[in-house]
């Protein structure tokens, strides 16, 4: 085929499933916009061309952030088309999409963590309830992203940390508070064998009623019954990594605890991080 879709997506099996889809869907809604043109070779495609495609997209009311995102795939696609040869020059170099206004993400207060986080904890928790315990409690002590926390298996974690498998299968160690791990060995030697079943992934560490590995849906609806304010899984993140700038944590460290690659996408939490600015404005600007 022309535009040798199906070996581009074989290329790109280091990467994240929920990445590869979105590259493949992005490319897909390219090829249908250049057919459309009559174009139906990459070789055919020119730069004027790219610029009116995304702004097209801006004309379907798409975020601007969606916008970048497909910008970044067909840059990803057209280097890719270089490097095999299928292209002589590439029409994507330094192909940029609308910035847009950034929006600043949800980070929940000390009291609705604190609430979330307590859950319905008793001596008459069912099992469901205590993994939800080790559910959350995790999302918080560690900032996993839902994806990492529902790939979790049994030996990741051990004396006090860790093993998380992020973006690109890079695996990263992630030290993890008492009470958190603690959570964790209850539901493990407690209740875990309530919800399993025969046909359950044996090294999975968390399952749903059905006994299948559980998934993002699932850890969605275990924070929609426990939270007082509408939240989502990603939430914990971003409190977790401003509540340690907060608590005055090196923004490199938590570069490294969240799995980033590139600081600037930890620098996010700079802006949202008030009370640590002000603690530090307070504490050290001469009239202070």
């Amino acid at each position: 085929m022309p535009w040798h879709e199906e070996d581009y997506i074989r290329s790109l099996h280091s990467l994240s499933r929920a990445t590869i889809i979105a590259y493949r869907n992005d490319l897909e809604s390219f090829i249908s916009y250049a057919n459309r043109a009559n174009i139906d070779d990459p070789g055919d495609v020119y730069r004027i061309m790219l610029r009116r495609y995304l702004a097209f997209l801006s004309t379907k009311n798409m975020a601007a952030s969606s916008i970048q995102r497909h910008a970044s795939s067909i840059r990803h696609y057209f280097k890719w088309c270089r490097l095999r040869g299928y292209i002589k020059d590439d029409p994507s170099i330094a192909l940029q999409a609308p910035t847009g206004a950034k929006k600043l993400p949800q980070v929940l207060n000390r009291r609705d963590v604190n609430q979330l986080l307590t859950g319905i904890s008793s001596n008459e928790s069912s099992a469901t309830d205590i993994r939800d315990d080790a559910i959350c409690e995790l999302l918080y002590a560690c900032g996993l992203r839902v994806s990492e926390l529902c790939g979790l298996n049994l030996g990741d974690i051990s004396d006090g940390n860790i093993t998380v498998t992020g973006k690109g299968s890079k695996m990263r160690m992630i030290p993890i508070y008492k009470l958190a791990e603690y959570k964790v060995m209850v539901w493990i030697k407690q209740a875990r064998a309530q919800m399993i079943r025969s046909s359950s992934p044996s090294e999975a560490l968390f399952f749903n009623r059905l006994g299948k590995r559980i998934g993002p849906r699932d850890v969605r609806r275990v924070l929609d019954k426990r939270s007082l304010v509408p939240t989502h899984p990603h939430a914990l993140r971003h409190s977790y990594a401003t509540h340690l700038l907060d608590g005055g944590a090196d923004l490199r460290i938590v570069q490294e605890l969240l799995g980033h690659s590139s600081i600037g996408t930890t620098q996010i939490y700079t802006h949202v991080s008030k009370d640590r600015l002000a603690t530090v404005h307070a504490s050290t600007h001469p009239r202070g």
